[in-house]
């Protein structure tokens, strides 16, 4: 395994990643709010945290991934009122909250599959895991660290500020907090304003609603990443990730709910990635700027001049390094789509080579693949990583040209350098070659099915079912209908 260093937000420095157990990581993200199509800032952090996943187990280590999905209990501010945002447009839709979340959920898998990001090893969600939920307020209030109000419990923010220090991730204190925090709906119920709900009561009208020792109720959004990151990696893990507009106050609520009942922090390091912004302004719906993936891949926004596919996207996300802002234009995305084609370009050309028995470039190929794996594991510079890997790019165009020479080791160093980050560890996809296997594959099954149907014509029935087992057990899943037969990867 390479050496990884990492930028940790809460010591807010960077050091060597070393993980609770040696060869394993420990990974928790908190994942989307279900109730809209997913956007660029989804893409952006989806990506960031599929390619440290990627880069982790490419470099030898074993990553369980969780990422969860919340369903419940996200109100409009965080002042803790408002409507619940997945309730809200079940009402505004006429329909189950849980058909919202179904919808979305899936909405949200198929554009991350569209983005080549990974499933995570496990995806819970916060509604199948209100029981956890209210053992872990119960802890909480048994520790001395919460109070009941009319049925709503609250963490007692200045209580724990006596022991431990609430504010040590974003680096804001109470003080400051309460000088700075303007009278809102929802709070009189609060002992001080930076109380944060850990157990709503519901309103009468409220359709989100879940029994518990203090009122018919739902849990507050930061119990839930609290109550199932320990639940599934322990009380003790390694990475927390998520958006830098978590930081606070999800994240630094999430730190004091753990430690007020552990007297510890589960996360050993907190990873951050940066927002995308649009000419300099923060990405949102009032502003105009705000694009879904859909909008992306059809073009079809005021504020675009093209659709961009998949990869176009991936890729102009990982030429910035995560932690720092993405700003947004027509030029930036055509910018990438040109440096994706013409290193994809490489690669073609890069097989069709025909090697050397002399190099003239031997140990700059060994230079360049080391100053590739130095950017990836020094904090994930995939940007770094990307400009060492447009020299190699250089050099096969040069070679093709006739103005070097490679040997057939240098030939195979490059297509594992090609190989390892761009595909693997980078998670880029070629999307031509892809359409045409696609089309390929396709052509052959078609052409397998018409033997199927003429055998089962000739009522040889017995030929037409070995054709369909034996493609199941090549993966392809037949489905006959009353317009004819139709297939899909298993």
């Amino acid at each position: 395994m390479r050496p990884f260093y990492i930028y940790n937000t809460l010591s807010r420095k960077k050091a060597l990643f070393e993980p609770l157990v040696d060869g394993h990581v420990g990974l928790y993200v908190c994942g989307p709010t279900v109730y809209g199509d997913p956007h660029l800032g989804h893409a952006r952090s989806a990506i960031t945290f599929d390619v440290l996943t990627r880069y982790l187990r490419h470099i030898g280590y074993k990553v369980r991934y969780v990422r969860n999905i919340t369903d419940v209990g996200h109100l409009e501010n965080d002042a803790d009122s408002g409507d619940d945002k997945i309730a809200k447009k079940a009402r505004l839709e006429q329909l189950e909250p849980m058909e919202v979340v179904q919808y979305y959920t899936n909405r949200y898998h198929d554009f991350m599959r569209t983005l080549n990001v990974l499933s995570p090893n496990i995806e819970p969600h916060a509604s199948g895991h209100v029981i956890e939920q209210i053992e872990l307020i119960k802890k909480i209030i048994e520790c001395g660290y919460a109070y009941e109000v009319n049925g709503s419990v609250y963490f007692d923010v200045e209580k724990y500020n006596q022991t431990y220090t609430y504010g040590k991730l974003s680096g804001r204190v109470i003080d400051e907090q309460q000088a700075n925090t303007r009278k809102l709906d929802g709070q009189d119920d609060k002992r001080n304003s930076f109380d944060f709900a850990l157990w709503k009561k519901a309103s009468s009208e409220h359709i989100m609603r879940w029994p518990s020792p203090w009122s018919d109720g739902f849990p507050g959004w930061h119990l839930e990443c609290s109550a199932m990151s320990t639940k599934y990696l322990g009380e003790t893990f390694d990475i927390h990730g998520g958006g830098m507009d978590l930081l606070f106050p999800h994240h630094e609520c999430e730190i004091a709910q753990s430690v007020a009942v552990q007297g510890h922090e589960t996360a050993r390091y907190w990873m951050h990635n940066n927002m995308i912004t649009n000419s300099g302004q923060k990405m949102s719906k009032s502003l105009g700027n705000f694009i879904t993936l859909e909008e992306m891949f059809t073009g079809m926004h005021q504020l675009l001049a093209q659709a961009y596919t998949p990869m176009t996207v991936r890729f102009f996300m990982l030429q910035a390094h995560y932690s720092s802002t993405l700003d947004f234009s027509n030029e930036a995305m055509q910018a990438a789509e040109k440096v994706l084609k013409r290193i994809l370009e490489a690669v073609h050309t890069l097989n069709k080579l025909t090697p050397s028995t002399v190099s003239t470039r031997s140990k700059e190929i060994t230079t360049i693949v080391e100053k590739c794996y130095e950017a990836l594991s020094d904090d994930l510079n995939t940007a770094l990583a990307l400009a060492h890997l447009q020299e190699a790019v250089r050099m096969i165009n040069s070679t093709n040209d006739k103005k070097d020479t490679l040997t057939t080791a240098d030939i195979e160093t490059l297509k594992s350098l090609f190989s390892g980050i761009i595909f693997d560890a980078l998670g880029i996809v070629d999307e031509q070659q892809q359409s045409v296997n696609t089309a390929l594959l396709d052509g052959l099954v078609q052409m397998v099915l018409e033997s199927r149907n003429k055998a089962k014509a000739d009522k040889d029935f017995a030929a037409g079912d070995k054709i369909r087992n034996d493609l199941q057990q090549l993966g392809i899943v037949v489905k006959d209908t009353k317009e004819g037969s139709t297939w899909m990867l298993a």
